[in-house]
């Protein structure tokens, strides 16, 4: 299993090779002119498909974690946004960036996850150092560069997205430092090291229910 996500991982960094990290976008609105290659996840799949010009998302993986979707990046400082909706009570929205980890392999480097009534971040940086306090879980390092994920994870913040309408949702990524907000209802910036590395999938787990969540508008360009 890990072989195959690493030549899928592989031939995504390929199909991107030609577009600079200042140059890279992406702007997709599921419309008549979706182009699925943009995803590294194969769509239509048995949990997502194009339906009424959104992306949507539904029911279980059938593994340990809820159906996932990841886009290709290739890009350092990138603004990222998209827009979401849940169909149906409950259920989370969780946002991954990952990146380069400094070590010469590819990791998370910052989680957002949109409950329904609070936001929580993670920061997932990484060491060399097998004892750092921050180390996750005492989990192995990376086969490629022996790196250990260290893991930084913030309060919940208290939000009201609790409707089941749309929300708007954009990452600004500049040097080491990220500006990030939800509706105008919440707003959060960070700066950590490990931001200033170039992103290389942007992720979307999605936990909705058999209504599931939609996706629209996803857009993602350079950082002026």
């Amino acid at each position: 299993m890990k072989q195959i996500f690493t030549l899928t991982l592989l031939a995504a960094w390929a199909a991107n090779a030609s577009a600079a990290p200042d140059t890279f976008s992406v702007s997709e609105d599921f419309g008549a002119t979706f182009d699925a290659k943009k995803f590294i996840t194969p769509i239509p799949n048995k949990n997502t498909s194009i339906r009424d010009g959104v992306m949507w998302t539904r029911g279980s993986s059938g593994g340990k974690y809820p159906p996932m979707v990841y886009l290709s990046l290739a890009g350092k400082d990138l603004t990222m946004s998209f827009r979401y909706r849940h169909l149906d009570k409950g259920g989370m929205l969780w946002l991954f960036v990952d990146g380069d980890d400094g070590y010469g392999s590819v990791d998370h480097m910052l989680r957002v996850r949109l409950n329904r009534d609070s936001v929580v971040l993670e920061v997932d940086a990484h060491s060399l150092d097998p004892k750092h306090p921050l180390r996750q879980n005492t989990r192995e390092p990376d086969p490629v560069s022996k790196a250990y994920r260290t893991n930084e994870h913030f309060p919940a913040e208290k939000v009201d997205l609790s409707d089941n309408e749309w929300r708007s949702v954009k990452l600004v990524f500049k040097g080491d430092t990220v500006d990030m907000s939800v509706d105008g209802k919440w707003k959060h910036s960070l700066k950590r090291p490990n931001f200033d590395a170039t992103k290389r999938k942007l992720l979307w787990m999605q936990n909705g229910g058999e209504k599931g969540i939609e996706i629209d508008d996803v857009l993602v360009t350079p950082t002026p």
